[in-house]
């Protein structure tokens, strides 16, 4: 957690009550499936999820502006942990990536012919491609890692919520958000 980095006090408090904890654990409190995409596990993990939140956020808020954006993104987030919850209750879950894994999905739906530039090794992808790798990535690390401390079947629950969320609003007329 981030904070933790800071101010060990801080954020062991924060840690306690505000990552998402397990149904069972009894520490899991309703306010956690929003509060967990808050903390991050150190400068890396916020760093990673900052940088994917600009390259793929930022297209996204232009095409649909700032409120479905931040609509989508928060759905996309409850979306992964209620998915972690379930699927693989292990420890607490902390971190954005859910809804991050989120908007990359959008990114790819919306720009399927865009070249990404993967920066290591340098190989230019198209973004349907690069989208689908990883969500395959992780369907894999979650099967096969279950017990990795990285909540991999966020990132794909927050991957499908964004995609039933974009379906629902291909129906929808565009200035409504349910």
């Amino acid at each position: 957690m981030f904070v933790a980095t800071v101010t060990p006090v801080v954020g062991q408090f924060l840690y306690q009550y505000a990552a998402l904890w397990p149904l069972g654990s009894g520490r899991f409190e309703f306010w956690q499936l929003g509060s967990y995409m808050f903390l991050h596990g150190g400068l890396g993990h916020i760093f990673f999820n900052l940088f994917a939140l600009w390259i793929f956020g930022q297209p996204m808020e232009r095409i649909w502006g700032t409120q479905r954006f931040l609509v989508y993104y928060l759905i996309c987030g409850l979306g992964a942990g209620v998915i972690q919850l379930f699927v693989s209750p292990g420890g607490p879950t902390v971190g954005a990536s859910g809804a991050v894994y989120g908007l990359l999905l959008a990114f790819g739906m919306t720009f399927p012919n865009q070249v990404i530039m993967l920066l290591f090794p340098p190989i230019p992808i198209q973004a349907k491609y690069f989208v689908m790798i990883y969500g395959a990535l992780e369907l894999f690390s979650g099967l096969t890692r279950p017990g990795s401390g990285i909540a991999h079947f966020a990132h794909l629950g927050g991957m499908l919520v964004g995609l039933v969320l974009i379906l629902y609003w291909r129906r929808i007329p565009s200035n409504r958000l349910f």
